[in-house]
């Protein structure tokens, strides 16, 4: 069980972070005197830290012991390391004014972070970043300064700053060092206030290429000839924040030629794309998926995008596209690959007109990846190498935590993909819906994600925690196929 520890912002400040992960300390609380309650991990010695402390700072060091992961998560949740904050590297309070979001918002961009949180308390409001696909407090605004900065950012969202009652959708352009990227600004009503996320949306070109996602030599070939083809559906199938819709839009920079016509329905427009007609889903006007297919196919279209197929008539129309001489990519909601067909199916989409139109199927995760600079070599869990028949050279590392990861163990994150190109004989399985998929897919050398997972860990890259849910998911997959 996790024990929620009261971090004070000013005891923050009085270690920077290269100092807190040198003495493994986490200054907590500021006590009476100069007194200073710090988090520590147990088993270790500290006698000799406190002492040197005592001689440089003049603190006098209480240490509360808690376990070493826990004192790790809690540094990387309030300390940061970057070359162009101040030194101290410590959560810090915000100001009003324009300056604030402007600096809030490089900093974010700086340190590679998705979105930014700032979320009002009863007595505080505090800033968190996700890096990673993780969340981590970065700021603690005043409650008293808040109102202006969220007033700030509806302005230069083109919000009303008079609403205060219910959400709000807005977008920023923003401009940093030549590079042009979008923000995309979502307002909620709480009872403490107005929560607000932005979430950074580089149009950094090299970043949707295909080339740079995760695909292996014979996944990248699989996938760039299905979507070479004039005619047949793409779908691509994961959980929410699995790198879907970076993978659909990388498809659509490789596919954008002068000669192309081309169409996307999109709940929300995530990157902008020159040369491609982008349409935003509004439902409260009836501009709906179905609707916006309908008018897609009186466009003249080659390639149309649709950002999800979520409901059977959607799927309908989906599948009338591409049956019409259309190239047509789209997302799902499911486990693996072979799962999308199985999704449509149930959706009331009969599987002759599946086999007809599939071109690929295409399932991803997106995996944190160890930070470089403090990985650890570990043993794989006893026994792990022969379950999984690993074969040649294989190198595990874990993660330790260090001030350039924030403490995390982790820098960066890939894509690991599972891809079924469709051949006349997995057709054929799809129209007489067979139940003995799995060997077929073996046959023919398909990597599974469990696969990939695996592959990404044997090589150092990442951990056995990270690829955990992963290899434990298609398990379970695999056996209720099996049952089934």
């Amino acid at each position: 069980m996790t024990v929620k520890h009261e971090i004070q912002t000013e005891a923050l400040q009085l270690f920077s972070a290269e100092e807190a992960s040198y003495y493994r300390l986490l200054p907590c609380r500021k006590e009476s005197g100069n007194r200073v309650t710090c988090l520590g991990e147990e088993g270790r010695d500290y006698s000799e830290t406190i002492a040197e402390i005592k001689s440089i700072y003049g603190f006098d060091i209480i240490i509360e012991t808690v376990r070493t992961e826990e004192l790790t998560r809690l540094s990387g949740s309030y300390y940061r390391l970057r070359a162009d904050v101040p030194a101290d590297g410590t959560s810090t309070a915000m100001t009003d004014g324009e300056d604030s979001v402007t600096a809030l918002i490089a900093e974010a961009f700086s340190m590679k972070a998705s979105d930014i949180h700032l979320e009002p308390a009863e007595n505080r409001c505090r800033v968190r970043f996700r890096i990673d696909g993780r969340l981590m407090e970065r700021h603690v605004v005043q409650k008293s300064a808040y109102p202006a900065i969220v007033n700030r950012i509806k302005i230069m969202s083109g919000l009303d700053i008079s609403e205060k009652r219910l959400p709000q959708d807005g977008r920023i352009l923003y401009s940093r060092d030549g590079i042009r990227f979008d923000i995309r600004t979502s307002v909620m009503p709480t009872i403490h206030g107005e929560k607000i996320v932005l979430r950074l949306l580089s149009s950094d070109r090299e970043r949707l290429s295909l080339e740079n996602l995760g695909f292996d030599r014979r996944q990248y070939r699989d996938y760039v000839d299905g979507v070479s083809r004039p005619h047949g559906m793409i779908l691509i199938s994961g959980p929410t924040g699995s790198g879907k819709s970076t993978t659909l839009y990388a498809t659509l920079e490789k596919l954008n030629r002068p000669e192309s016509n081309i169409l996307t329905i999109e709940d929300p427009v995530e990157y902008t794309l020159e040369g491609i007609s982008q349409v935003q889903l509004k439902e409260g006007i009836g501009l709906t998926f179905p609707v916006a297919l309908r008018t897609f196919l009186r466009q003249d279209p080659d390639i149309i995008m649709l950002g999800e197929i979520r409901d059977e008539e959607t799927a309908e129309m989906a599948v009338r596209s591409s049956l019409t001489g259309h190239l047509l990519l789209s997302t799902l909601h499911t486990n693996s690959a072979w799962g999308c067909i199985t999704r449509l199916t149930d959706m009331g989409i009969h599987p002759y007109l599946l086999s007809e139109t599939l071109a690929v199927c295409v399932a991803q995760r997106l995996v944190r990846l160890l930070c470089p600079h403090c990985k650890r070599p570990v043993q794989p869990p006893e026994g792990f190498l022969d379950k999984t028949a690993a074969s040649g050279t294989v190198s595990t590392f874990g993660a330790a935590g260090c001030g350039r990861c924030y403490f995390t163990g982790y820098s960066g994150r890939k894509a690991i993909y599972e891809v079924i190109a469709m051949d006349s004989g997995l057709k054929d399985a799809v129209r007489k819906n067979s139940p003995d998929t799995d060997r077929m897919l073996k046959e023919r050398g398909v990597k599974t994600l469990k696969d990939s997972a695996l592959a990404l860990y044997f090589s150092g890259e990442t951990s056995i925690e990270e690829i955990y849910p992963i290899i434990s998911s298609a398990t379970a997959d695999s056996h209720l196929t099996t049952e089934s």
